[in-house]
């Protein structure tokens, strides 16, 4: 904390701690992360109770604030911005908080990474956990739903379930926050049914959702590639379902809410579910030996071809070659490795594009004995983490700014009432 004095013939106007985060529209946690950033200046107010700020220096942040940051558009295209300190993506590569996260995934588990996107602290051997009593009350939701259900329904529910067995959800501090986090990722894991009976849950998450995906026994190295993959996918800066989570965030919903309206978005085929595409596609091209015709007949359905692409990555997805080089070493991933490799290659005839994370993740689930929806699953419980970084971030700003306006195109209004149609015609 600066404590600056003013100068002579320089008078300055003082606020208190509440009269400055009112102006600034966040709490006074978040005013006092600002003084700790060097963006605001305090002074300990007489009498030794409290601080005050400087007027004018908070003046021109709350300015700054809403020149630069909330529901702003762009400089490109229309695109809506949001300020973030999570995840930067520059020149074919990616980071978290100003770290390779490509080398932060080969380093360190999928805990100690969310723990590093949560709190800018690693914590070597974290693992998460959760009450036994919280678990139950999942798994008993989930076990309701009918047998057909979707993993990400199933993820959905224990995640409502879980809020609903917690009477704290509402305290939005950070310490609970990140308990919540801490405790929802795990019990989420816990709440879909294992695919053999004798799993036990124990240790790392990467092992106790190996048992939800997977009827083989898991070795060392697969172990390695699906926590990497975790890793990897942790966040990946605003995409559609982080955004809704940030609105969700920003309206003051808790983290349990915030969460759901990620899992929701997810469902999306040009989004979490895309990597189950593209598992299709390549048990196609296995099937057949060959990627052309099955390549054909996507571009003959007017279909997009899943796992290629992608529009962050004018090159390589760097996540997709991180996990392309660990499934190498894998020796039953070879026929899926050298399927995508030649619908790649195919696919190149037709227009340049790489492979991204999807069809990485698709050889995954394909070379492992897991289900088409493996992937997606994969995809929503390692983004959870990241959903839950973007949820500390927003709640530290102004409440309820993801409030664009909308754009009237309909007729102009005063228009006459509409007729009632008789019953014969809604019939």
């Amino acid at each position: 904390m600066r404590d600056q004095q003013p100068g002579p013939g320089h008078p300055e106007r003082r606020l208190s701690t509440k009269e400055a985060a009112e102006l600034l529209g966040v709490k006074p946690a978040t005013l006092y992360a600002y003084v700790s950033r060097g963006q605001l200046s305090s002074r300990r107010a007489t009498g030794g109770r409290g601080s005050t700020f400087d007027a004018g220096e908070v003046e021109a942040l709350a300015r700054r604030n809403r020149r630069e940051g909330g529901a702003s558009t762009g400089g490109s295209g229309g695109e809506l911005a949001v300020r973030t300190r999570i995840t930067l993506i520059e020149k074919d590569r990616y980071y978290f908080r100003g770290v390779d996260a490509v080398e932060l995934a080969a380093r360190h588990s999928y805990e100690e990474i969310a723990e590093w996107l949560w709190t800018g602290s690693l914590r070597p051997g974290v693992t998460f956990t959760a009450p036994g009593a919280v678990i139950d009350a999942a798994r008993r939701a989930v076990d309701a739903l009918p047998e057909h259900t979707a993993p990400t329904d199933r993820l959905r529910v224990a995640a409502i379930a879980a809020a609903a067995a917690d009477p704290l959800r509402f305290d939005l501090s950070e310490e609970a926050v990140l308990g919540t986090a801490r405790t929802l990722i795990p019990t989420l894991v816990a709440a879909l049914p294992p695919v053999r009976l004798t799993h036990r849950d124990q240790g790392p998450l990467a092992p106790r959702l190996w048992g939800r995906l997977s009827g083989r026994t898991a070795d060392e190295a697969s172990l390695r590639v699906l926590d990497t993959a975790l890793g990897l996918l942790v966040d990946h800066d605003l995409a559609a379902s982080t955004l809704a989570v940030r609105v969700a965030a920003s309206a003051r919903a808790h983290a349990y809410a915030a969460v759901s309206a990620g899992l929701g978005v997810l469902e999306g085929p040009l989004h979490g579910a895309a990597s189950g595409l593209a598992h299709r596609m390549l048990l196609d091209v296995l099937d057949q030996g060959d990627a052309a015709p099955v390549i054909a007949e996507e571009l003959r359905a007017g279909r997009r071809i899943p796992g290629l692409g992608h529009r962050l990555y004018p090159g390589e997805d760097p996540r997709a070659r991180a996990l392309f080089a660990l499934l190498d070493d894998l020796p039953h991933a070879a026929p899926a490795l050298a399927a995508a490799r030649d619908i790649e290659a195919t696919a190149a005839r037709h227009t340049p594009l790489h492979a991204n994370v999807d069809l990485a993740l698709a050889v995954l689930t394909a070379s492992c004995g897991m289900p088409a929806t493996a992937g997606e699953t994969i995809f929503a419980v390692a983004r959870t983490a990241g959903w839950i970084a973007h949820a500390l971030e927003e709640y530290g700003e102004r409440p309820l700014r993801m409030r664009p306006s909308g754009q009237y195109v309909g007729p102009r209004p005063p228009q006459p009432l509409p007729p009632i149609e008789p019953e014969a015609d809604r019939a």
